[in-house]
């Protein structure tokens, strides 16, 4: 975890960003209709094959994984452009909702903690 803006206010905020922004984006794009979903996954899936192999060694805020967090953002941007709190709520999503914990897990057991980390520094720094 960064430790900045760290608190559980600011992470309830970052949530309703989330939800507030998926919610708007939802409504005026059809469901994300304009979304090839199909590559959107398979490019998750490449960038998490690629990201796995990093998580035992290497730092989550460094160059290497940061490059690859712009990745995660620039796919997950296909959706919709998610400001700094709602791409930290992804991080929260991530964790908190069972499914998608077990489905980034499968990739690496410490995914889910790695891409936390890795994505609030990535939002603090570049969003």
């Amino acid at each position: 975890m960064t430790t900045q803006n760290t608190t559980p206010q600011y992470f309830q905020e970052c949530r309703d960003a989330l939800a507030t922004e998926q919610a708007a984006s939802l409504s005026a794009t059809d469901n994300w209709s304009h979304v090839d979903k199909n590559k959107v996954h398979q490019d998750w899936d490449v960038l998490y094959k690629e990201l796995s192999p990093l998580i035992q060694d290497s730092d989550a805020t460094s160059p290497e994984v940061q490059s690859l967090i712009e990745r995660h953002y620039k796919i997950l941007s296909r959706f919709y452009t998610p400001s700094k709190q709602a791409y930290i709520g992804i991080s929260l999503f991530y964790e908190e909702n069972e499914d998608m914990r077990n489905f980034h897990n499968a990739y690496h057991p410490a995914m889910v903690s790695f891409l936390g980390i890795a994505i609030q520094h990535y939002s603090h720094q570049y969003l």
